[in-house]
């Protein structure tokens, strides 16, 4: 069965408010089949990698502070049109913006501390979900 993979990561302020399993329960809800999981901490060097494309912007070095401050979990999903579907399923990157019933209209706190990543493209799914694992973690039923 072909399916499209998409990367998540629950940020800090979601995984110290406790919302894993509540946001985790929303995303198999809508669909999704978690083929990796794991709960880490970016370092410093982490961060500014995995947010390289931002690093000209002026909120660069808040948003590695920010994706520095605690773990965080990261996770590949699998599903028919994974990325677009995930990207409607978290919603809009200010929480004020984010449609009823979205992750972020439920979990996030303001703009900057918006709950959870979700990768924009199939491209960047398949770059971030390497940045965060190798090959030997990630499941599907093909094993």
């Amino acid at each position: 069965m072909a399916t499209n993979r998409t990367f998540t990561m629950l940020k800090p302020d979601a995984v110290n408010k406790g919302y894993i399993g509540a946001i985790l329960e929303k995303i198999n809800a809508a669909g999704f089949k978690i083929v990796a999981m794991k709960m880490t901490r970016l370092t410093k060097n982490g961060a500014q990698e995995f947010y390289k494309i931002h690093e000209e912007r002026p909120f660069f070095n808040d948003l590695v502070d920010f994706m520095t401050s605690g773990p965080i979990v990261s996770a590949i999903l699998e599903k028919e049109n994974a990325v677009e579907d995930f990207r409607v399923l978290i919603g809009a990157t200010n929480p004020a913006d984010a449609a009823e019933g979205t992750i972020r209209k439920l979990y996030a706190g303001s703009i900057e501390n918006n709950a959870i990543h979700g990768s924009d493209s199939d491209e960047n799914a398949a770059i971030e979900s390497a940045f965060h694992f190798s090959g030997r973690e990630v499941f599907s039923e093909d094993i």
